[in-house]
């Protein structure tokens, strides 16, 4: 996909509406609080009132299946979308509203609003340096630096991409970067791209301000934004589709999970967020890095016995200790499907074969022409092709993937090294542990977690949302995709919110891309089209 823009003009705008658009890189300021930290409702004060002349009128060419679309549109710059921001660089959102297609006119009064979070790794997330649509970044990356648009690495064996861990990019099955904001305008979308804190950031005093629930309590306030906006802010309110990636796809997923629920209220205010719902239509999640306190216990049940890129085992110990403490957690979900019953620890892996895995070769291999197919299984001998379908084994599928990406215990480590270790530091505390495995190995067999943790998994997790609380306002229709080869958590993950929705009776898409890795987006053009579907979208 490229974006580039080829004809930028700024409208003239009067006083109220240029309050609204600072310049490159700076911030909106017409949605500050007025050092009023006392008011009980952001809306009475018209703080958070989407200003909508406040607008540039850029012009970009966008690449879809359907070949280049030349798209004008209104483009409103870093809105800061609560009225006691902790940070505006962070807490403040972008919004693309298409005007014409290819020259003909689009009215996006009423399409569908695509929320389209970029958040990687848990990362931070801003808007502020975009220059139009698709420019959204995580930021704060140890050691500085930005990535609004992580580089493809090769997948060992598969020619195909993929982005590195913690990247908030995608691609599709040729390595080529995916951006659903820009396929979304293209269609006639509004794009609303939302900046968010993330876990790296601290204050002068070193404390930091980013950690968890930071950053799903930001996508709930910007969504709030939006919804509080219905008819001032181009698109309909009621239709708002989310979309994220690695950890953004777990922030989706939450975010789609978690509607309305009163358990965030006391942080949402404490930001002056709009008194207004925060439940999504639809939400898109790609390999989510999510369900945190029983990722660790998830990795090992499925890349256990994988080698290292080293070539090496992990503590095998530690693994099947691990691997043991999820046969519990898996029944505890207590989640069935047809024709497996209940889903267990010990039939999770042929459900995950026969639902996903093996019809995800079988498109791939028909989808090859004849030479590629007979080239393919001949270099992969352990599946058995019938000429309509492939089987195989789950431990030869193990095989094919090869070298798992991370040691053990892979998100709460031991060393406190892991980036989720962050993610749940508190106060000028940068890491801690949070599972009771993992701090006990440390701490002695009668270390208890800090009493806030607890809470905050629950806020993070929206298998809480899904199993525990089965919130009535959740979304309804899910967009769930991961890669085969995507080993930077378990594939089971995926599986079981896919489950649990269905369970439900949720319209749950689910696909696992054969053979492709972390980021993978090898259908962007669908999802594209679902939304229209889902939302009862008609230009």
């Amino acid at each position: 996909m490229k974006h580039r823009a080829m004809k930028r003009r700024t409208v003239v705008m009067g006083v109220g509406a240029a309050a609204g658009v600072a310049a490159a890189g700076g911030f909106a300021l017409s949605a500050q609080a007025s050092g009023t930290s006392g008011s009980k409702s952001s809306g009475s004060s018209g703080a958070l009132v989407f200003d909508k002349d406040a607008f540039t009128v850029l012009t970009t060419t966008i690449t879809t299946d359907g070949g280049d679309k030349e798209v004008k549109y209104h483009f409103y710059k870093a809105i800061t979308y609560v009225t006691k921001p902790v940070d505006e660089k962070y807490q403040s959102l972008n919004v693309s509203v298409p005007v014409e297609i290819d020259g003909r006119a689009v009215d996006a009064a009423n399409a569908p609003i695509l929320f389209a979070n970029s958040v990687g790794g848990y990362m931070p997330s801003s808007v502020a340096d975009a220059t139009g649509v698709g420019g959204a970044a995580m930021t704060g990356m140890p050691g500085g630096g930005a990535s609004g648009s992580p580089s493809a690495s090769a997948s060992a064996g598969t020619g195909a991409g993929e982005v590195q861990s913690g990247g908030n990019g995608q691609v599709n099955a040729g390595g080529e970067m995916v951006n659903n904001g820009k396929l979304a305008l293209a269609a006639g979308y509004v794009v609303v791209e939302p900046g968010a804190r993330g876990r790296t950031l601290t204050d002068s005093s070193g404390t930091y301000y980013g950690t968890a629930p930071a950053a799903i309590v930001d996508l709930k306030a910007a969504v709030r934004y939006v919804r509080f906006n219905k008819g001032r802010i181009p698109g309909n309110t009621d239709r708002i589709v989310s979309s994220g990636t690695s950890a953004g796809g777990a922030l989706s997923a939450l975010l789609g999970a978690s509607g309305d629920s009163p358990r965030y209220d006391s942080y949402l205010k404490e930001l002056g967020a709009a008194e207004a719902s925060d439940a999504i239509f639809a939400s898109g999640d790609w390999c989510p890095i999510t369900d945190l306190e029983h990722a660790d216990m998830a990795y090992e049940w499925n890349w256990g016995a994988n080698k290292l890129s080293t070539g090496t085992l992990v503590d095998q110990s530690v693994s099947k200790e691990l691997s043991t403490a999820f046969t519990d957690y898996q029944a505890s979900l207590k989640l069935r499907a047809k024709g497996f019953g209940a889903l267990t620890a010990r039939n999770l892996d042929d459900y995950l074969l026969r639902t996903y895995l093996q019809p995800s070769a079988t498109t791939y291999l028909k989808n090859l022409s004849e030479a590629e197919r007979s080239t393919y299984l001949a270099a992969n001998t352990f599946i058995t092709w019938d000429g309509t379908g492939a089987t195989f084994t789950w431990a030869d599928f193990l095989t094919h993937v090869g070298a798992r990406k991370k040691d053990t215990p892979a998100f709460d480590a031991f060393d406190l090294s892991a980036g989720e270790n962050n993610e749940f530091g508190t106060g000028t505390t940068q890491t801690r542990h949070f599972t009771l495995y993992s701090l006990r190995h440390e701490k002695g067999g009668s270390a208890r977690l800090d009493s806030d943790l607890p809470a905050k998994l629950d806020l993070m997790n929206p298998m809480y949302h899904l199993v525990k609380e089965q919130n009535p306002h959740r979304a309804k229709h899910w967009w769930i995709r991961v890669g085969t080869k995507d080993s930077d958590t378990s594939l089971s993950v995926v599986g079981n919110l896919a489950a649990s929705l269905e369970q439900l009776g949720d319209d749950v898409d689910t696909l696992y891309y054969w053979d492709q890795g972390h980021g993978a987006n090898t259908d962007a053009a669908d999802f594209i089209t679902w939304i229209a579907k889902v939302t009862g979208y008609k230009k």
